[in-house]
């Protein structure tokens, strides 16, 4: 709590001083071409210390934040003779007007790039390998380039022909981006080694997990990420929950999840789905040939049976002692089966919409395909079975077989530039391939290399984890405040989607990964390549802005700016290095905006004057001012308002 309020102190300080630093750049060229400086203010409000030096009253301000220069002249409210009062603003020549309004902003974009290359000596940043991998970590089942069949491990090179430089691009592209956007990549095969380019041209569309309405997408929903079991950051102990369902499956510190039931895991979203999707892991012979296939399990009353197939499975369901259920609420797979688990036929759904998601039109991959007519099944969990009785049994379970990369030290963080690469090269296919033939074969081989097989585990709800009373109370608490905060929300549509994810999210299925960590990579550009890219980013949302493409709202006023240093000062100094520049140049483009009541409506302005000759009167001026200073303030609150929203979750609405 200390260090928390130390770090607000700081982030406090250190835009104060930016707008400091902005301030004195006015200073100086206002005094370098001999006007007459009245005041400068450190700090807003009544003055708690105040000195004269050279002409100049110096005061400090009880609200520490920011600053002001007033220059002779420049109260516009007074009269009509600002351009006769000797050493005033507008006595001066239109070309030393422009100098002292353009120097507070050039003081903040040299400072900027001052700060970027601070952080390039000192070595940049660490930052988490999702942020500025190529590769897709999950995509929309519903999305076009879904269809296309761009899966996650692919690897993504531009989109509009800009490009990709980090995450934040698969959100920018789709929110200040034309309707249509075209997408740029490559599929990876990694068992093969081989990447094909491909290129789509797809539509946005609302994004799925978003909360609020306006957030597009393309279909690409995360980044990769690596799964990563470790000590927490500070080397502390980060022990597994007590009904962790990893309790007992040998995982271990350092481990990364990279395989979940034949496939390669590359999110944490793509794992959350395959724990979710309902389908389970088979071993399936086919001829003279062993193969893994994921099938999906779905109720008894979801399936249209005739009463032969009925009378089967009453007789399997008690040899395997399952009579205490109801027959339509057991687990099947949608196949007519002999006894010995051989595949004749697959079975009818009441719903087409189960239907398809059994059977899909385009599945996730070939291991999805639907079982053929002569298969038969050998294992289901990486649990051999002789008979269908033995597969009803195992069927009403939901288990899950993983393979991890333990790696025995610590991996040094890459550059940024070379993560990707590496990514590739520490996936020793080799080794995977002898786990996955030995689930196949059924001999497993619980590791080869750096791989191992954990044993089969079941994943649980996060109310079945959070086992102990204090646990549960505290989870009780948290669930209803969630609840009141959905209620509270004013919009109905975005109520019921709240409570749509709220619903789902109280029953998904989760590992009881505590505190899953990505893989670190060091962050270092050049100053000019970092102040460029800041620099891009700022034109793009002020583009976004006027084109209505972004809305206000999802902007940060000053207390989420503090927010955001704040945070950044607990990550780490060079993370506070990075945002204190990136936000003095934001102060020094946003002062060059041609609006009147910023330095760059003074300096169109006095390029006007140069132009025409013509001087604009002081009444004109204050008019051209003061709606724009109106709006100024006004926006000012508006994003105020909207941070203190997000801080107190929802207490203040619109």
């Amino acid at each position: 709590m200390i260090f928390s309020f130390l770090y607000i102190i700081l982030a406090v300080l250190a835009l104060s001083f930016l707008i400091f630093i902005h301030e004195l750049g006015h200073y100086y060229m206002a005094r370098r071409v001999g006007m007459r400086v009245e005041t400068f203010a450190i700090g807003f409000g009544k003055p708690i210390f105040s000195w004269i030096r050279d002409g100049v009253k110096w005061q400090i301000g009880w609200i520490l934040f920011g600053g002001y220069v007033k220059i002779a002249g420049q109260d516009l409210g007074k009269d009509q003779s600002s351009y006769e009062a000797p050493d005033s603003f507008f006595s001066k020549r239109p070309i030393e007007r422009i100098k002292v309004a353009f120097m507070g902003p050039f003081v903040n974009l040299l400072f900027a790039f001052f700060v970027f290359c601070l952080l390039w000596v000192s070595g940049g940043r660490y930052k988490n390998f999702s942020e500025y991998t190529s590769k897709i970590g999950w995509i929309d089942p519903k999305s076009e380039l879904y269809k296309h069949n761009v899966r996650p491990g692919d690897e993504l090179s531009s989109y509009d022909n800009k490009q990709f430089q980090s995450s934040k691009d698969h959100l920018y592209a789709a929110m200040m981006g034309a309707h249509t956007i075209q997408v740029q990549g490559k599929k990876v095969a990694y068992d093969a080694g081989v990447k094909t380019p491909f290129k789509f041209t797809v539509k946005t569309y609302p994004h799925p997990a978003a909360m609020e309405k306006g957030i597009l997408t393309t279909g690409i929903l995360q980044p990769a990420n690596y799964i990563l079991y470790d000590r927490l950051p500070n080397g502390a102990e980060n022990p597994l929950p007590d009904g962790s369902p990893l309790q007992g499956s040998g995982i271990q510190y350092g481990d990364r999840i990279v395989w979940a039931d034949g496939e390669l895991i590359f999110s944490s979203m793509q794992l959350s789905s395959m724990l979710n999707d309902d389908r389970v892991l088979l071993v399936v012979q086919r001829g003279d040939k062993r193969l893994l296939a994921r099938a999906l399990r779905v109720p008894v009353q979801e399936l249209r049976f005739d009463t032969h197939i009925k009378d089967e499975l009453t007789d399997w369901q008690y040899a395997v002692e399952l009579n205490h259920l109801k027959l339509q609420d057991l687990y099947v797979l949608p196949y007519n089966l002999t006894n010995q688990a051989v595949v004749e036929n697959s079975l009818k759904f009441i719903d087409k919409e189960k239907e398809e998601e059994a059977f899909p039109p385009v599945p996730f991959s070939f291991l999805e395909a639907a079982l053929q007519p002569g298969d038969k099944i050998l294992a289901i969990h990486n649990t051999p079975i002789k008979s269908s009785a033995e597969l009803l049994k195992q069927l009403q379970s939901k288990r899950v077989t993983l393979i991890v990369q333990r790696e025995l030290k610590a991996p040094t963080p890459l550059s940024w530039q070379e993560a990707d690469k590496a990514f590739d090269q520490k996936l020793h296919w080799q080794d995977l391939q002898k786990i996955i033939d030995g689930i196949a074969a059924l001999n497993p081989l619980q590791q080869s290399g750096e791989f191992v097989l954990l044993n089969p585990l079941e994943p649980k709800t996060r109310s079945q984890i959070f086992l102990s009373p204090e646990k549960q109370a505290w989870l009780a608490a948290e669930t209803l405040q969630e609840k009141k905060q959905i209620e509270a929300v004013e919009d109905p549509e975005l109520r019921a989607r709240a409570m749509q994810h709220f619903t789902v999210k109280e029953k998904e299925l989760m590992l009881g990964l505590p505190a899953a960590q990505d893989a670190k990579v060091n962050y270092n550009p050049a100053p000019t390549q970092m102040f460029m890219s800041v620099f891009d980013e700022i034109w793009r949302t002020l583009k976004a802005l006027f084109t209505g493409a972004l809305n206000p709202k999802w902007m940060s006023g000053p207390i989420g700016i503090v927010q955001v240093v704040h945070d950044s000062w607990m990550i780490s100094m060079q993370d506070a290095l990075f945002w204190i520049g990136a936000i003095s140049l934001n102060l020094g483009i946003l002062n060059l905006l041609p609006v009147p009541v910023l330095d760059g409506g003074t300096i169109v302005m006095s390029f006007m004057e140069m132009l025409t000759g013509r001087k604009i009167s002081s009444k004109m001026l204050e008019k051209l001012v003061l709606p724009f200073a109106i709006l100024l303030i006004g926006m000012f609150l508006y994003l105020t308002i909207n941070d203190l929203s997000r801080i107190f979750g929802g207490f203040f609405h619109w």
